[in-house]
């Protein structure tokens, strides 16, 4: 079981990127599936999750209407496409895949400790 993600980068203020995650080795459309990111010195924070089936999502505040997540579970891949990107953006983002959950309206999708599998990082860095 493993996840990879990838599609970090430099970008400028402004700028977009696209986030992929890719799951080996297990189906993709049985899992939740979530993004978190850790800028240096500070703690992992829940920047987004998406139900298996794609219906259901949640988003931080400071990503409101800037990103967004959708899954093709065809391709066993989930995407975080950013756009306006900021400095404060600016962190080394990891995937997450949870196979279990509690239902999706008390799930809480920014505890790290809920997920089950990780993949290993891709680094965003937005220059001012």
């Amino acid at each position: 079981v493993q996840l990879q993600a990838s599609g970090g980068g430099v970008v400028e203020t402004g700028g977009s990127l696209r986030l992929s995650c890719v799951a080996s080795g297990f189906t993709l459309d049985r899992w939740t599936i979530g993004w978190f990111r850790q800028a240096p010195g500070k703690e992992r924070e829940g920047v987004s999750c998406i139900s298996k089936d794609g219906r259901s999502t949640y988003y931080d505040e400071s990503v409101k209407g800037r990103f967004t997540i959708v899954r093709d579970n065809a391709k066993n891949t989930v995407y975080l496409q950013m756009n306006s990107l900021k400095p404060e953006d600016t962190a080394v983002y990891y995937c997450a895949a949870v196979f279990r959950i509690r239902p999706w309206r008390y799930f809480d999708y920014d505890n790290p400790a809920n997920y089950d599998h990780w993949g290993q990082g891709t680094q965003v860095t937005v220059s001012s």
